[in-house]
């Protein structure tokens, strides 16, 4: 392990500035207070000094202080070769005319600290592969997504039919209701939650039912998770679904492909595609982890403080994207925040790493790696690359995606010079679960 640095960030300078400067800035900061201030029974720029000191003597003193103290930090800061990352608060002030300026900055600087062996790590990954598996169950969904849903006339609702229902959901909190006008609901499905199955269970069309569902905590819609809705619900009919065969025509029907044979080799290459991202995703994640475990030392509290901030902003946009208002969500956003502290650390601490680590081995974005990931950017927004540059230009925010392809950049040359250890599982890692067994590492 690399050697440990101080144990904290925390810097405090214990500052003097001469006497003599202090007067001479009083002086001309006074000077300048009676050129401009109007005080009763003087024109303009004529009251006495001693007039002018006494009386906006606070103010005086306050353009003194950002006169001085933050030209003698600066000095102090360049001088020691410190790196602040925070804005330094001034402490112990000892201001008394005539004598030196006395006083304490507090601030956090980036921390010094030893690379560690970081071009003989070894990364334990999954058995990733695309499957037959994977392959069928792609085409399954292909089906799916191709189904025709046909009216069954005379009979009530049985497993496997699709109820369609117009309903009405009041959750219990007295949040904002659901309502469908028509919606599909797969009865006897083992996705279906049990009051629906065993309240329109042999329903027939025309029939008014109410039920309570209690969704649990960890329900994948957000906006019913944890929470107790009544439903108002009227059947409208029944269907059932009829999946068309899997056959050249299907094929044909689907894609442009001209056999099933053909459509499998396109899913398969594309699965393929799909599972190399994730493969280099993954190995990216895992250095991350070994570099974070190989080297200890602490980090400035705030950069932790910014990103816990970006990760909280992250849930909430992942919420908005969902069409989940978050002010509406009955989350502790307080303790949620606190929560990420841990995990904010290790970010911060990685971020560093990896940094020392591209400039210990020359490691650099190009302007053709740039144009290209803009370019990639054009293709999935309708805008040209030229307007996006421009764009995170003015924002300010260019650098940042440079910062963003240099680090991936070195986590991918530190994959490339790491040992790759196989952990086999009880079953090989699918296209299916990869990304599952990504988010938990």
């Amino acid at each position: 392990m690399a050697e440990a640095a101080e144990a904290t960030c925390r810097r405090e300078l214990e500052l003097e500035i001469p006497a003599e400067d202090v007067t001479k800035a009083m002086d001309r900061v006074t000077k300048e207070f009676a050129r401009l201030a109007n005080v009763p029974g003087f024109r303009k720029g004529k009251a006495p000094l001693t007039l002018i000191r006494k009386r906006f003597a606070d103010d005086i003193k306050g353009e003194v202080l950002q006169s001085l103290v933050p030209e003698t930090l600066e000095k102090a800061v360049n001088e020691q070769k410190l790196q602040p990352v925070s804005q330094p608060s001034v402490e112990k002030l000892d201001f008394n005319e005539g004598q030196p300026l006395k006083f304490t900055a507090v601030f956090e600087v980036l921390p010094q600290f030893e690379l560690g062996n970081y071009k003989e790590m070894t990364l334990e990954m999954p058995p990733m592969e695309v499957t037959e598996a994977d392959v069928d169950r792609a085409l399954e969904e292909a089906r799916e997504r191709a189904s025709t849903f046909t009216p069954v006339e005379g009979r009530a609702v049985a497993d496997g039919d699709y109820a369609q229902l117009k309903l009405v959901g009041t959750p219990s909190d007295g949040s904002e209701p659901l309502q469908a006008e028509s919606v599909l609901c797969h009865i006897g499905a083992e996705e279906t939650m049990a009051p629906f199955n065993e309240n329109l269970r042999g329903a027939n069309t025309g029939d008014h039912k109410t039920f309570d569902v209690d969704y649990p905590a960890d329900y994948p819609d957000p906006k019913l998770a944890g929470k107790t809705y009544h439903y108002d619900v009227d059947v409208l009919g029944v269907k059932t679904k009829t999946l068309p065969e899997l056959n050249d025509e299907f094929a044909k029907d689907v894609s442009d492909a001209t056999t099933l044979e053909e459509l499998k080799t396109k899913i398969r290459e594309n699965q393929q595609h799909q599972l190399e991202h994730q493969v280099k995703d993954l190995k990216r994640e895992r250095v991350l982890a070994e570099l974070v475990k190989l080297h200890e030392f602490p980090v400035p509290q705030a950069l932790v403080e910014q990103q816990m901030d970006v990760r909280l902003q992250r849930m909430v946009r992942q919420l908005a994207q969902q069409g989940v208002d978050p002010r509406a969500v009955n989350v502790d956003w307080v303790s949620l925040r606190k929560r990420q502290e841990e995990r904010s650390k290790d970010d911060v601490k990685a971020e560093l790493i990896v940094d020392r680590i591209a400039t210990a081995e020359n490691i650099e974005t190009t302007d053709e790696e740039v144009q290209a990931e803009l370019e990639h950017a054009a293709s999935h927004s309708g805008e040209s690359a030229e307007v996006i540059r421009a764009r995170l230009t003015k924002e300010g925010t260019l650098d940042r995606m440079k910062s963003k392809l240099r680090s991936d950049k070195t986590l991918d040359w530190l994959a490339q010079n790491s040992q790759i250890k196989i952990v086999a599982k009880a079953e090989p890692e699918t296209l299916a679960n990869a990304a599952g067994a990504e988010t938990q590492s």
